[in-house]
Order: C-alpha cells, then structure tokens, then sequence
C-alpha cells in the first residue's frame, strides 16, 4: 500500500492528474504500477488503478488478472470497478474511502448514483438504435467456436 500512496504523492507532484496511485501484485511481486495520468495524457480514463491494470496485463501477457491483488490509495471509483472486474482481480484493498475523495473534490458518489438508477432516469441520455444490426453481430459472436472468452 506504501507504494501506492507514493504513486499517488508522484502524480500529485509531477502535475500528471490526481492524487491516485495503485499497485498490481501477484504472489508478493508487484507486476503493474499506475499514477494518474488524467490531465498529463489528456484521457480520462487514466486512473491510477486502469493504468496500473494495463501495466500488469502487460507485464504478464494477458487481460486476466485472476490471482492477483489491487492496492491503490483510494476506493476505486465505478469506471475503475469495472475494469477491476472484468480484468479478473481477486482483491482490492484500498486507503482512502470514496467519502475523503469527494471531501478532497471528487465527487464519485454522482456516478454511483447514476449507476443505480433506471437507464431513463439517468442524467445521461441514452438511446438505443440499430438493436437488429447488434443482434446480427452478437449471433456471429456466440457462433465463434475459436473465440476467447473473457
């Protein structure tokens, strides 16, 4: 956890984005590192734990990172939830809650909020088209015999 809250304190002071930093760690080595990067890259998906995510699928050569464990210097936020499930982790420990970065200035609890709401009611529009044309797409997927499933 120490590193990650010195990855947090380095984008902090290098200007990179916010105060965030995670480690990915596997069987006690440290295989992915991220400091936010949101305003350095200009991309904000460039959380610390995204960053750290890609860091380690690409030290280990997969997009699963089942066995592995997230420190990161904050609860991660609902976009870095996501990509934390979908890259398989098996843990998260974190430091500061979601309630100390909202008291710093960022305000995650809108999102989680939106999440839970009804797609209607949600303060982004959203609108379905060309449901058809996606089925169509999905079908060839589900058909693959040779796809990887994820």
């Amino acid at each position: 956890m120490r590193h990650a809250l010195r990855l947090a304190e380095e984008a902090l002071r290098d200007g990179r984005g916010g105060p965030f930093g995670a480690v990915v760690v596997r069987e006690g080595r440290v295989i992915g590192t991220g400091g936010n990067r949101v305003v350095r890259d200009q991309d904000p998906t460039a959380h610390a734990e995204v960053v750290a995510i890609r860091s380690a699928c690409q030290s280990l050569g997969t997009h699963v990172l089942s066995g592995c464990v997230l420190f990161t210097s904050c609860e991660p936020c609902p976009m870095c939830w996501g990509a934390i499930h979908w890259s398989r982790l098996d843990r998260i420990l974190y430091a500061a809650t979601r309630q100390d970065a909202c008291e710093a200035g960022f305000d995650d609890e809108l999102l989680w909020d939106q999440v839970a709401l009804p797609l209607k009611m949600r303060g982004l529009r959203s609108e379905q088209m060309l449901h058809e044309d996606a089925l169509r797409v999905l079908a060839r997927w589900r058909s693959l015999t040779d796809k990887v499933q994820y």
